[in-house]
Parts: C-alpha cells; structure tokens; sequence
C-alpha cells in the first residue's frame, strides 16, 4: 500500500544513523538548523551519504531572506555542484524576487546546475515558497521549473496550521510532489497525509547536552545563555513515532 515519504531534517552522520534505525525514508542534511538550515560542508555530505539513506542537501549560502543577488546565485550554483559530487541524492534550492515572487531565473539556474552534473539528482524548492506572496501561484509555476517537489507548510507557520492551502498547491503542481514540513510534530500527521501530499518532513530535534565543564561566555548573537548555547540533535523516539503515524492503518 503506498504511503507518503518521511524525510527527516539532520545536522550530522549521527543523526543520518538515528534517522535509518527508526524508518526515515531519506534525510536532509544542513548546517545551522536553528537559522533555518545552511549548506553543509563536502566532507559532512560524503559522511551522511556514507550512511545509506538518500541524502537531500539544502543549498543556501546564507541565513536571512531569500532575495540573492547573481554573486549570491554563482556561488549557490557552485555549492550545489560540489555536493552533488559529495554523495547529494537531490539538492534544495529556493530563491525569491523582492516582490515575493519566485525567482525563476535563479532557480532554473540552480536547478540546472544541478541536473548539469552528469547522473540523475532529485531537486527542491524549500520552504521560501511559503515567504512568496501567493504560495498556491507559486507551486503551479514549479512544473515547468524541472524541480521534482517542493517543501511547504501551505504559508502558515506551522504545516497544521495550513492544510487547505496545502491541498490547493497538490491540485495546483501536477508531477511535484508537495512535501508538508514546517513545525510538523507527529500528531499533526493523520491530518497532513490526508491532503494529499507526497511526503512529509521533520527536524525531530531536541537540543543537546552542552559538554562543557568550564565556564561560559556568549561567544554570538545566538548565545543568550548557557542553556541554549548548545546544538541539536535528532530525537529517535520522535522519528520512530513519526514512522508509526505513517503507517497504513487497519480496521478493527
């Protein structure tokens, strides 16, 4: 019986392994998730690809808005070749125009330099589809963009919060897979399947223990106190319950 996809959001090999022992389908490997995800280095990509999942890697060459000027793309299109070379099953891409349109000429570009690379690689637009001034608009311009989905909370700021508009942007992107991802917690999964969507994506984190034993100073803006100047990993009682809710269920 098919199913949606899990796709878990990791920061390390660690997470990759927690991710393939508790059913993840493929994982999404960054840097810096508490800014939103950042590129990840070629070594850390061939680590996580050494791992055995398929391996989506985020491309984004900065935190902030979405807006890149053509030095920002150059060196994004450059990231997502060199990850692909690193092990990258797919790549996620994204960019948007000031006006809070897609960028289609940047992500073509990226898109392009990605399927430019010599072997079959799977690309998504991330989630500043859900920064654009029309998320629905957007999705039904993605088909001709040569991306294969799309990772969206339908604009809200959690995917729960925006099951109507996620449905709409699966009838609006035929042949994207609409992927529901976005403060997504396992209970919110029933209702997320039943939109439709193709997959659904999760950071199941928590922060880690800080390892320290000496004393503390902020050493970034980020570092508010000792607590939280730590990093995260991924939970695996939150995977493998993510994995249960997706699990087709039958009748009594």
């Amino acid at each position: 019986m098919w199913r949606p996809a899990l796709e878990i959001a990791v920061t390390s090999p660690a997470g990759a392994r927690t991710a393939l022992d508790h059913g993840a389908d493929r994982v999404e490997l960054c840097t810096g998730l508490e800014l939103g995800g950042l590129t990840p280095s070629a070594a850390l990509v061939e680590a996580v690809a050494a791992v055995g999942l398929p391996v989506q890697v985020l491309v984004r060459c900065r935190p902030g808005d979405f807006v890149h000027d053509a030095e920002e793309t150059a060196l994004m299109a450059a990231e997502v070749r060199s990850v692909i070379a690193s092990g990258a099953s797919g790549v996620v891409i994204g960019a948007l125009t000031a006006d809070g349109c897609v960028d289609t000429e940047a992500v073509a570009r990226l898109a392009a330099a990605a399927h430019d690379t010599g072997r079959p690689v799977e690309v998504t637009l991330h989630r500043a589809i859900d920064l654009s001034s029309d998320p629905v608009a957007t999705a039904a311009l993605l088909p001709a963009l040569g991306l294969t989905r799309v990772l969206t909370s339908g604009g809200a700021p959690a995917a729960g919060q925006g099951l109507d508009r996620l449905a709409a942007m699966v009838e609006a992107a035929p042949g994207v897979q609409v992927m529901a991802g976005g403060g997504v917690r396992p209970v919110d999964i029933p209702a997320l399947t039943a939109t439709g969507v193709a997959a659904v994506h999760l950071s199941a984190k928590r922060r880690a223990e800080p390892r320290r034993g000496a004393a503390w100073i902020p050493l970034g803006a980020s570092s508010a106190s000792a607590d939280q100047d730590t990093h995260f990993v991924t939970d695996p009682a939150v995977v493998a319950e993510a994995r249960r809710m997706l699990e087709p269920r039958t009748a009594a």
